[in-house]
């Protein structure tokens, strides 16, 4: 069976294009630059890539129209998802543009950023609005961007509509020198676990979570591992008798 041409005649299989991921624009906000493979600053690289350098960009404020999952350049199902959410904040007594830092539309993807003491308000909307219904949150993500003066630990939500099969996201930031976030258990019990999995990485303090402990790591353990600044540390690997230092005792190409 031979294999199908693209319309331009080209030697590529068809669709191929659509496999690969978009690429992001060179705009928004730049935060730092990473070097080497994995951004290890505090030694020598050991992985022998030490020569890559990449800007760490963060995607910038979109404009309307926001369009929707097939991306298209017009009024679509982002911008109907804003305007219910904008509304009923209106509604609430609460003003849009003081809880919606910004909207992003990112890679077909829509993301609002959120003021972190209104995000218990912003997570009930947006279950409990009929035009929103968002039922389910399928968990909270940390993540740490040290270049990001000022809110270096960023928590993300993903939430999803059973009733009208829709996705968004949503965006809180908090500095390092506080790392408090309120705590959305009470809206979405499911998000137990995953909260006190984001404070036992990343340090993130849930306020009013009903027990927020270690759940990986020991109780007395210092520090929280996936933060960038962490040190890098392992164990040495004994391999058919060859002994494999741990990563930061391997021999540095820097």
């Amino acid at each position: 069976m031979s294999e199908q041409k693209n319309p331009e005649g080209s030697d590529e299989p068809a669709g191929q294009e659509e496999a690969v991921p978009a690429q992001r624009e060179d705009t928004g906000e730049v935060i730092g630059t990473r070097r080497g493979m994995f951004g290890a600053n505090n030694g020598g690289d050991t992985t022998g890539y030490g020569g890559l350098v990449r800007t760490v960009r963060l995607p910038g404020a979109s404009s309307r129209p926001y369009g929707g999952p097939d991306g298209a350049d017009r009024y679509g199902e982002f911008d109907e998802i804003a305007d219910e959410l904008e509304g009923a904040l209106d509604e609430a007594g609460l003003v849009p543009e003081n809880v919606i830092e910004k909207t992003v539309v990112d890679r077909a993807e829509l993301t609002f950023h959120i003021e972190r003491g209104a995000l218990p308000a912003v997570a009930r909307i947006l279950r409990d609005d009929p035009a929103l219904r968002f039922e389910l949150c399928t968990g909270v993500s940390g993540v740490h961007f040290p270049g990001d003066t000022g809110r270096e630990l960023h928590a993300v939500y993903h939430l999803r509509s059973i009733t009208h099969n829709r996705l968004v996201r949503l965006e809180v930031g908090a500095p390092d020198a506080d790392p408090h976030l309120p705590s959305l258990v009470d809206i979405y019990p499911t998000n137990d676990w995953h909260e006190r999995e984001t404070y036992d990485f990343f340090g993130i303090v849930f306020d009013g979570h009903p027990a927020l402990t270690r759940i990986m790591m020991p109780d007395d353990w210092q520090g929280f591992p996936q933060r960038k600044d962490y040190p890098l540390g392992g164990i040495p690997v004994e391999y058919k008798g060859a002994q494999i230092p741990a990563p930061d005792q391997r021999r540095s190409y820097s």
